[in-house]
């Protein structure tokens, strides 16, 4: 706390008799004779002031006469001023932030505004924050996205971690709202084992939902169709050398349950850093999880496994993928798919890289139904071929006509990344979607095709 020098002292009595002295000959006359003798208590007071403020005056006369203090080796006396003062702010600072709570908070996040071009369903634009409950669709996907991270770890080694991202997180496609991921980690017999507990995002494949961590705009298919949004419970991260261990223990794509729900669903993920530039990692999930074609639950297993390679000015990632769930198929039965993705990068210029993806998806059992896929799906491309329409009497079609063969689904994209900045940065793809089957919906003609044409762009800006 500041005290106030006795130099300082007679200055403000001063201004305060300046001030107090108009205000008594304000006085109402009653009060005339108390407002007197409190004036030459005043002019008493300020006498005694002033006879100290001269002693003050002769103190500092002497001092500035008396030789200065020599200032430590290397330093003037003006610069160790200067340091005390510092000294003192930096102080000031690291209490502040302890007591703000700032210390050990990390804030980041990003803004994707995205361009899609869609032949098939004739429409071009710009997307941004749109509402993920309308549906999931691989020309939508977690594209367009504004995220912000909040992350806190105190002394003992808990981690507390907060993500918001609105309309396009994975809150808004389980139930959860605006939170991506609501999470605390803590640490158990050391900070490399640890108990979490939360809503947290899937963890399977290659490729990662953030725009920053995604070199393309869009996801590849085993992303898109094969893999859950995430998961509500408890588990344990471990990390020990080089592997990296996490489970959770709780229910898949729910943040609560409804009655009569119990059975719970495991899920797991494991990775290895063979070196500096390479590694592997598999994921799984087993248990009783929604079925979108029963509206019941029902029993699924995914599985899958990936590696990276990067050194120099390649990057190399690959994923197969596996998966079944009972009773969810298009035309009944149950449902059951593999596939295989794999995308290639080099840097033409440290700031340019070129890319490619391909992806592969086998899914003919049953007419077809991937995991949260239980209906034909004309603008996905999922689902049994369409082998004619039933018309009217006027010869107009009413509804189409299904095989009972599913179809396959492949796509190629072709893509170019360029770092604008250290926190920009711009992306262009064109994407080519196929399948075995007549399953894409023309919206201009009414038909169905066998492809579909996709051109994409965006802007992500992060810090």
């Amino acid at each position: 706390m500041n005290r106030p020098t006795l130099r300082a002292l007679p200055r403000t009595l001063l201004l305060a008799l300046a001030t107090a002295y108009p205000l008594m000959h304000a006085l109402p006359a009653a009060a005339q004779s108390a407002s007197e003798e409190l004036l030459k208590e005043l002019r008493e007071l300020k006498a005694r002031v002033g006879e100290l403020e001269k002693r003050l005056i002769e103190a500092e006369t002497k001092a500035k006469a008396a030789p200065a203090a020599a200032a430590p080796a290397g330093m003037t006396a003006e610069q160790q001023q200067d340091f005390n003062r510092i000294a003192v702010k930096t102080e000031a600072m690291e209490d502040n932030i302890e007591t703000w709570g700032i210390k050990g908070l990390t804030i980041s996040g990003y803004i994707e505004p995205v361009f899609i071009y869609n032949r098939n369903q004739d429409r071009a634009g710009f997307q941004f924050l749109n509402s993920q409950s309308d549906g999931y669709f691989y020309d939508t996907s977690f594209m367009g996205a504004a995220s912000i991270d909040f992350t806190k770890e105190t002394e003992s080694g808990t981690r507390f971690k907060l993500t918001l991202t609105p309309q396009r997180g994975v809150g808004e496609a389980i139930g959860g709202g605006i939170v991506q991921e609501a999470t605390v980690s803590i640490p158990l017999s050391d900070l490399q084992t640890r108990l979490i507990v939360g809503q947290v995002p899937d963890w399977s494949g290659y490729e990662y939902q953030q725009p920053t961590l995604n070199p393309f705009t869009t996801h590849n298919l085993l992303y898109d169709f094969t893999l859950p949004f995430g998961y509500t419970g408890v588990g344990l991260d471990v990390t020990r050398g080089k592997w990296w261990m996490r489970g959770i223990l709780g229910q898949l794509n729910l943040t609560t349950r409804g009655a009569g729900e119990k059975s719970p669903m495991v899920a797991y993920r494991v990775d290895y850093s063979r070196g500096e530039f390479q590694g592997f990692g598999f994921a799984g999930v087993h248990g009783r999880v929604f079925n979108f074609g029963t509206g019941t639950n029902t029993t699924a297993h995914l599985f899958e496994i990936d590696g990276y390679f990067i050194r120099g000015d390649w990057t190399v990632q690959g994923q197969f993928s596996y998966g079944q769930q009972a009773d969810a198929a298009i035309n009944g039965g149950d449902s059951r798919w593999y596939g295989v993705s794999a995308l290639a990068g080099y840097s033409i210029t440290p700031r340019l890289q070129a890319l490619v993806r391909a992806d592969y998806l086998e899914n003919s059992k049953n007419g077809g139904g991937f995991f949260g896929f239980s209906s034909p799906d004309g603008r996905n491309g999922i689902g049994p071929g369409v082998e004619g329409f039933v018309l009217d009497e006027g010869g107009a079609p009413l509804e189409p006509i299904f095989g009972t063969r599913g179809a396959d689904r492949y796509a190629l994209t072709l893509g170019l990344k360029y770092l604008f900045n250290q926190n920009t940065t711009f992306k262009a793809e064109y994407r080519f979607d196929g399948a075995s089957e007549r399953v894409f919906e023309d919206v201009r003609s009414g038909g169905f095709k066998k492809n579909n044409h996709l051109l994409g762009g965006s802007v992500v800006v992060f810090f």
